[in-house]
């Protein structure tokens, strides 16, 4: 599932939101320079908006699909994964991961993270955690289940996706713990909304893991089922999102 993110890098960068102007304002904020090395950096969404604040980035994306697109917008991009990478004797002011920390290995990565920061530099992992309205999501497992029966994504329903994130940041912080160097981790949070509308919903859908497996066919009978269910609430919601975080200081 890791590698199937650039199926359709386009609709990926098109379709998935962007990240809190003050966690990226925060991140350089507390970064003892402007050096920024964004591990699984995709098409370059947070990468950009690095680069936009006048952040020098180099990123790192296991798909060269992701990676090409990233290039074209003005990202520095080298393919591997972030464990294989050779940072051949470079350091940085800041190592970030937006929405792929849980790609790379617990152990190695933040061991790795520590190898290349600079003294006093931030290691700051950050995923959104959301979820449509309840009408749109039963719609959504209803379809998906009849589609797929035999995936594990159908074992039932595991909990609000705040708690789920919360769990797992809980776990980045631990990795952070047991890795020497580090600072004590923090925990960031980020409140937001936004509407989508039953077009922007679809669009969004195909990006996510549980999708981009899906052949064609199989990928229409999910969007049609989940449409059907937004034009019965009015066309459209308006979403509550948070995007979280975990950060640490390596010692100077």
């Amino acid at each position: 599932m890791a590698e199937s993110f650039g199926v359709d890098a386009e609709r990926y960068d098109r379709a998935r939101p962007g990240y809190p102007d003050a966690l990226v304002q925060q991140i350089i904020t507390l970064s003892p320079g402007p050096g920024i090395l964004d591990v699984g950096c995709g098409t370059g969404i947070e990468a950009r908006q690095f680069l936009a604040a006048g952040c020098d980035v180099l990123g790192v994306e296991p798909d060269a699909r992701m990676a090409e697109f990233a290039r074209r917008t003005g990202v520095e991009v080298e393919v591997t994964t972030f464990e294989d990478w050779d940072a051949a004797g470079r350091t940085f002011d800041a190592v970030v991961a937006g929405q792929s920390w849980h790609w790379v290995d617990p152990v190695a990565g933040p061991a790795k993270a520590a190898r290349v920061l600079r003294p006093g530099g931030l290691l700051a992992v950050f995923a959104h955690a959301y979820e449509p309205p309840p009408p749109v999501a039963e719609a959504f497992a209803a379809v998906f289940g009849k589609v797929v029966p035999g995936s594990p994504l159908n074992a039932g329903r595991p909990g609000p996706a705040q708690d789920l994130y919360q769990a797992m940041f809980a776990t980045f912080a631990d990795g952070i713990r047991k890795t020497a160097g580090f600072g004590e981790p923090e925990q960031w949070r980020f409140d937001w909304e936004r509407y989508y509308s039953r077009d922007d919903w679809l669009d969004l859908l195909p990006t996510t893991g549980a999708l981009t497996q899906l052949p064609p066919d199989r990928l229409a009978e999910v969007l049609d089922g989940v449409g059907a269910a937004i034009d019965a609430i009015g066309g459209g919601f308006t979403m509550a999102c948070t995007t979280m975080a975990t950060t640490a200081s390596l010692n100077p």
